[in-house]
């Protein structure tokens, strides 16, 4: 099945979010849609699904115009998506969830569980996925979870799925799986829309690649582009994808965590007697798939929730129990994962959110008065040194787009004085030119001498900063190991597998994604061609939304 957007533009008040988008994707084509978050890219993808009406422009099916007004026409016509957040019931079997929406029924209009059993088999079975139609979505891991979505598409008969971002949880040995699962489909004439922002995992897959930034499209390559030129595309520049740090010089341990241990609501232990130590100049990074305790490790820190048992000292001073302003006011410098729950207060100005912690304190405050000058002259001074595109800093911060949320968050956080920085997803919703600079100041703030904890579920920002790599598994530490780790290990240790055995796995078996692979590859090719067909364009000052 053929499909084409032509001239697709969708508008949310003065935003453009797609800007006369257009798309081709030829039958049994993998073609990947690359650009960083805020580009437009899930946006599109939510058009062509009918989740959003297009303000203007037209999609054709086969060389025949559609229009969707809703999920249920765009399954009709074929076309299936896999979302980055899965819509799974966690409750319900496989086939239970498969069967959802469209249920086989038999005599007495009766639901034919047997039929949806068989149908998942059947779907399982043609393409290797190995999954139990029986089995509870809440007892698989991420990847198996992430098959169920996709045969939940197949079984409606998709000839065009839409896959968006759907390595963000796994993986590197689950995105190795998924990525030969897209290779199937290809092969079975399944088209396939790879929305990502990852440039290894498009190189590796894709077919043909779009480029979107700030809502247009503003180039084509093919996979043997460099990595460099796809970077400088999505971004409108040259940037350097690497970072750039001497060796670390680790001085005493001031951050010492013992024994925490949570047990939340229910009665689940989400950390188990978690140990370690951060010194002064040193990055530790927390690799992990989400969920496996990150986020609790990091609230325990700042004073968001009590630990059943276990101690946070800084220099020496218990911070178990103590509030969150005190947490803050003892030096610690917190980059939260969810921004707009715990990062900004949306109703407030960009000025105000940028001296929330301190706006009681000199110079932000005269007295019981806040002082507005110095708080004026400090927003003016950090959006321009964050890049923080806003028209104006009295504007508030829930008008921004995600990725300028997040560096308010962290020009909040990284312009005052750090006994430990702690970010979660510091570069989440960020272009890589940002990401580049805030990796900078990361390493700049190790270099000063702060200790710095790292929590990122991206592998190649976790094997860019870090000086140690502390990998966590249901609450668990797998094993802390040097920053230069091979990447297949962490992967393996991030599904729970000991350091040794990892190691041992990880001789015989490389990714897809490897570095090893990629190297041969670079090594073996004929020099490409000319990667891009782009055209330059006036770019707004504001990003567009996903």
């Amino acid at each position: 099945m053929k499909l084409e957007l032509r001239g697709i533009t969708k508008r949310f008040g003065a935003l453009v979010a797609n800007d006369h988008i257009d798309l081709v994707v030829e039958p049994g084509e993998i073609h990947a849609l690359l650009g960083e978050n805020g580009a437009g890219k899930s946006t599109l993808m939510n058009v062509l699904y009918g989740l959003y009406d297009p303000d203007e422009g037209q999609i054709l099916v086969d060389d025949e115009p559609r229009v969707f007004v809703g999920p249920g026409d765009a399954m009709a016509a074929g076309i299936g998506m896999v979302h980055q957040h899965f819509m799974l019931v966690p409750v319900f079997t496989v086939a239970e969830n498969v069967a959802l929406g469209h249920e086989p029924v038999k005599g007495g209009g009766l639901l034919d569980l047997a039929e949806a059993r068989r149908r998942v088999k059947e779907i399982s079975d043609r393409f290797g996925f190995d999954v139990n139609p029986d089995a509870l979505i809440e007892d698989l891991p991420v990847g198996a979870q992430q098959r169920v979505e996709i045969i939940k598409a197949l079984s409606r008969h998709a000839e065009v799925l839409i896959l968006d971002e759907p390595t963000a949880v796994l993986t590197p040995q689950e995105t190795d799986e998924l990525i030969a699962i897209m290779r199937q489909l290809k092969e079975s004439g399944t088209s396939i829309v790879f929305i990502t922002h990852k440039l290894r995992e498009v190189r590796a897959v894709a077919d043909r690649i779009t480029v979107i930034r700030r809502g247009k499209v503003v180039g084509t390559a093919e996979p043997s582009a460099a990595e460099t030129e796809l970077a400088s595309l999505m971004v409108g520049r040259s940037v350097s994808l690497g970072v750039t740090k001497a060796p670390a010089e680790p001085g005493d341990a001031t951050v010492k965590i013992s024994d925490l241990s949570v047990i939340d609501a229910a009665g689940v232990r989400q950390l188990d007697a978690v140990s370690f130590e951060v010194a002064r100049g040193e990055i530790l990074a927390i690799a992990g798939v989400q969920g496996n305790g990150q986020t609790e490790l990091t609230e325990v820190m700042l004073g968001l929730q009590a630990p059943v048992a276990g101690s946070f000292t800084l220099d020496g001073h218990e911070l178990v129990g103590r509030s969150v302003s005190d947490v803050l006011r003892a030096g610690v410098g917190f980059v939260p994962e969810d921004r707009t729950i715990d990062g900004i207060v949306a109703e407030f100005s960009v000025a105000e959110n940028l001296v929330l912690d301190l706006h009681d304190q000199p110079p932000f405050a005269r007295g019981v008065s806040m002082n507005p000058a110095k708080v004026l002259a400090n927003a003016e001074q950090r959006t321009v040194e964050f890049d923080v595109r806003t028209p104006s800093v009295h504007a508030p911060a829930g008008t921004l787009s995600g990725g300028n949320q997040q560096k308010v968050v962290l020009a909040r956080e990284m312009s005052r004085p750090l006994r430990l920085l702690i970010a979660s997803q510091p570069t989440r919703g960020l272009d890589v030119g940002s990401i580049e600079f805030v990796h900078s100041r990361i390493v700049q703030e190790r270099d000063n001498g702060t200790p710095v904890i790292i929590v990122s579920t991206e592998l190649d920002e976790v094997l860019a900063l870090a000086d140690r790599i502390l990998v966590m598994y249901r609450g668990r530490i797998v094993g802390i190991v040097p920053g230069d780790t091979d990447r297949d290990v962490l992967g393996l240790m991030m599904a729970g597998v000991p350091l040794e055995d990892a190691q041992a796995q990880a001789a015989t078996h490389h990714t897809l994604l490897g570095e090893a692979d990629l190297e041969a590859e670079q090594e073996t090719a004929p020099p490409p061609p000319p990667p891009v067909a782009s055209t330059p364009t006036p770019q707004p000052d504001e990003e567009a939304g996903e």
